[in-house]
């Protein structure tokens, strides 16, 4: 073999196992995801992943920048046929009727009593502000933690039977530890109560109570028979929600994520954010468009709806995740 054949053959192996180790790098990573289908939604996460990671390729982002954002309802869980924190808030009011005999004439008190739900909501937005901070108020930070730490281990779904920590979706746990795998830091970012979420966010999703955004009540500090205590008042703070996610992001991280994924008009500013910023960047929206494993809701839905969302998606080319074909699992307590 002349020395000309010779290197060329080398020069052909050398290429052909660069390009079975790039080969391989990409199938180990789409195995990380076992509950995507093999798609766009599950290729373009890959693909943006891959990019990011690569040093010295253009796209490359140093791991202290790599911070992706999620929100939770509808995103991480469910959300239906109410989101759950308020199906906790009834709950509660349940628990704290005997020792207030007068909502029994006191709306939207009374018709919770009574078991009507519907009659309860239709005051809108000031009758579930009324039931979330009477319910959320009136004790110490640490006794609002337990009870939402025993509601989460012992309460399940009106429609479903489970509990609601059952009612994670699975391919998104996948994606979480697939981005930590690769250096992201996760946070939430929901417009649920943050007191509500930490608790439980790190044992369900890996994501410690101190990467969890949302919203708040106002808490005041006591000293309660000579020990300090945090009280919680029946007062808003912030409302972590549609414009209110990116102050929230900025006022609790401190960076602009590079990626955010939501299901629903109110993370529309979040991604916009996220994706309107310098280098590389990813923005996914879940579609809830499974009515056999899940719910099928978007643009006329009053929980979640995905309307504006959705046309922004088609004009940026952000992800978007069709539940039913691209997810081969739903829930975690799925077999």
């Amino acid at each position: 073999m002349t020395n000309l054949a010779y290197t060329a053959k080398r020069y052909l192996l050398s290429i052909l196992l660069l390009l079975g180790v790039a080969a391989s790098a990409t199938a180990q990573n789409a195995d990380q995801l076992p509950s995507w289908n093999d798609g766009k939604a599950k290729q373009s996460i890959v693909a943006f992943v891959e990019r990011v990671t690569a040093e010295g390729a253009a796209g490359f982002v140093p791991e202290a920048e790599r911070v992706a954002v999620f929100d939770n309802d509808g995103t991480l869980w469910g959300e239906q046929p109410l989101y759950f924190q308020l199906l906790f808030a009834l709950d509660r009011v349940k628990a704290m009727a005997p020792q207030h005999p007068e909502w029994k004439d006191k709306e939207p008190f009374a018709s919770l009593l009574k078991g009507d739900v519907k009659a309860a909501l239709a005051g809108g937005e000031p009758a579930i502000v009324d039931i979330i901070m009477t319910t959320h108020s009136g004790m110490t930070t640490e006794e609002f933690d337990q009870i939402v730490r025993t509601w989460i281990t012992t309460a399940k779904h009106p429609k479903t039977g489970r509990l609601y920590t059952q009612m994670v979706y699975q391919p998104m746990l996948e994606l979480l530890s697939y981005l930590r795998a690769n250096g992201f830091k996760t946070f939430i970012v929901s417009g649920g109560g943050i007191d509500f979420m930490r608790p439980w966010t790190e044992k369900v999703y890996g994501i410690p109570p101190e990467q969890v955004v949302g919203s708040s009540g106002k808490t005041k500090f006591e000293m309660r028979d000579g020990t300090p205590v945090l009280m919680r008042l029946p007062e808003i703070n912030f409302i972590d929600d549609k414009a209110g996610k990116p102050v929230g992001v900025h006022h609790h991280i401190g960076r602009r994520p590079i990626a955010a994924f939501g299901n629903s008009d109110g993370d529309l500013q979040m991604l916009q954010w996220t994706c309107s910023g310098p280098g590389p960047h990813f923005c996914l929206y879940v579609h809830h468009t499974d009515a056999d494993r899940e719910w099928a809701y978007d643009r006329d839905s009053s929980i979640g709806r995905l309307d504006k969302g959705l046309d922004e998606a088609g004009i940026m080319s952000w992800t978007v995740v069709d539940m039913k074909a691209d997810w081969n699992k739903v829930f975690t307590s799925e077999p």
